[in-house]
């Protein structure tokens, strides 16, 4: 065959690749926004996507500074390609450029240095990933978790999940039950966002906050004149909450006496104020919560049955935390996020060791005692990372009463894998020893099956919040969240010494 002949032939118009010339065409068919910039941070070349994302035209671009064109917020202080021409390398970053709509568009951008053959710097090149479609996604993801303020994955609160809105289309009244700090309020607001009343009102009234001579009053308003000290009139909270809702937080601790009254409402719905000799009609609808056990208030005589069967129409039992485990990740991480926010901290997460601890306690607190230890720890972490002894003394000090799965520790150590406890050695035996005297105590309980009940547990937590008030019932009744009459109750309850 002769030299001259070529056994696969290019068609005439395709010729060799010239790059030079190529290269606007070839960067206009990229999915990203290129800019091309030299040395005085000067647009040099904009491509089609680029154009698209910020709205400037690439002639009108030529030669014009690149934060007029980007107007990015990590334009603001030192620009990222500063670094660049005193020899660092590529440079990733995320944040947020406004468009000549002045729409404010989130974007990851890649600064990298263009360097001739020689190794000299002639310019700069910026790649621009628009990541709205991401935090979309992100958010969908987050929302599957929630409902309202509610948080969990857990088939517990999935089973809430389905329930809360068809509560929430009756006008039936509703009684939660369940340990206290499980988010009764929270589904409270749930079921009166999710109503037909959600633009009205949603009033909130702590049955165990008041004296009984105050409560009634501060329920069904009052006349002028109608007690000393009484010097005009004063709507109650049912008043308040006409065309809405009204939440009785511990209805336990209502007195007998409005007891009675209340039952006459919620057959009739009509309020009398204290002096009145008038009522008037009143479109409420009554959620009520306790962590008592009613029925059992009912034989003793200390609640009435039948304002018991009124109030219990639409009934539902919150689980405890206990019982619902695999929230317990999810909500670490949520009040996590939450708190880091407010307080403008650069904290990441939670150390393999005080991730394990976190897992292990049982929170008789329930949710709010775990978000409490999660503000603590965010309070006190000045790192970037919350270690063993960011935490409340008493989670390594005390006894836990819930032992996670074996595999636990292979958990979690999969799921942050680079999490591990900082000290200047290189190991930190006070953790070290901490994590070996829990492993002790675990070991014990599980072999002893130690299950402590309520009861006990509360018992214990007042005898505790005593003890740090040094004695003042005021002090430990802020401690534990209750009122002093609350705590008085409590004490008398479980027999505990003035």
């Amino acid at each position: 065959m002769p030299d001259n002949m070529n056994p696969n032939p290019l068609p005439p118009e395709i010729g060799t690749l010239d790059i030079p010339m190529a290269l606007p065409f070839i960067i206009d068919e990229l999915p990203l926004g290129i800019v091309a910039m030299d040395c005085e941070r000067r647009v040099v070349l904009l491509n089609r996507s680029m154009e698209a994302l910020t709205g400037f035209d690439r002639k009108d671009a030529k030669a014009i500074a690149c934060r007029h064109i980007i107007r990015g917020d990590f334009c603001l202080g030192k620009c990222p390609v500063l670094g660049m021409s005193q020899g660092s390398g590529m440079v990733c970053v995320e944040g947020n450029i406004i468009n000549r709509q002045r729409q404010k568009i989130p974007v990851r951008v890649t600064f990298t240095p263009i360097r001739d053959l020689r190794g000299h710097l002639i310019g700069f090149f910026e790649t621009f990933e628009d990541i709205r479609m991401l935090g979309t996604m992100a958010g969908k993801t987050s929302e599957a978790y929630t409902f309202g303020q509610l948080v969990g994955r857990s088939p517990q609160m999935e089973q809430i999940y389905r329930f809360l809105p068809m509560i929430a289309q009756s006008n039936s009244s509703v009684l939660l039950t369940g340990e206290t700090g499980t988010g009764k309020d929270l589904v409270a607001e749930a079921i009166h966002q999710e109503s037909s009343r959600a633009k009205g009102p949603f009033i909130k009234v702590n049955c165990g906050a008041l004296p009984a001579t105050l409560l009634e009053s501060e329920l069904f308003g009052h006349q002028k004149g109608a007690f000393t000290g009484a010097v005009e009139n004063k709507p109650g909270r049912f008043r308040l909450a006409h065309n809405g809702t009204l939440f009785l937080a511990e209805i336990g601790d209502l007195p007998l006496s409005l007891q009675v009254k209340l039952l006459t409402f919620l057959d009739d719905r009509v309020v009398h104020p204290l002096g009145s000799t008038k009522g008037f009609l009143c479109d409420v609808r009554v959620i009520a919560a306790t962590h008592q056990d009613l029925e059992l208030m009912v034989r003793k005589r200390t609640f009435r049955e039948d304002l018991l069967f009124r109030l219990n129409v639409v009934r539902m039992q919150l689980p405890p935390l206990r019982d619902r485990r695999d929230d317990v990740q999810l909500l670490l991480d949520h009040f996590l996020q939450t708190f880091v926010s407010k307080f403008k901290k650069p904290i990441r997460g939670f150390s393999t060791n005080a991730l394990r601890i976190l897992l292990a306690y049982a929170y008789p607190g329930n949710v709010r005692e775990l978000k409490n230890i999660v503000e603590y720890a965010s309070n006190v972490c000045q790192v970037n990372q919350i270690q063993s002894e960011h935490l409340p003394a008493y989670l390594t000090h005390s006894l836990p009463s819930y032992r996670p799965a074996n595999d636990a520790p292979q958990m979690i150590a999969a799921q942050h894998p680079a999490t591990q406890e900082e000290s200047p050695d290189g190991a930190d035996s006070a953790a070290i020893e901490r994590k070996i005297i829990i492993d002790a105590i675990l070991k014990t309980q599980e072999d002893k099956k130690v299950e402590l009940e309520w009861p006990a547990i509360e018992r214990k937590m007042i005898i505790d919040a005593i003890v740090k008030a040094q004695g003042r019932r005021n002090k430990a009744a802020t401690i534990l969240g209750w009122s002093r009459s609350r705590l008085y109750r409590k004490m008398i309850q479980y027999g505990i010494e003035k």
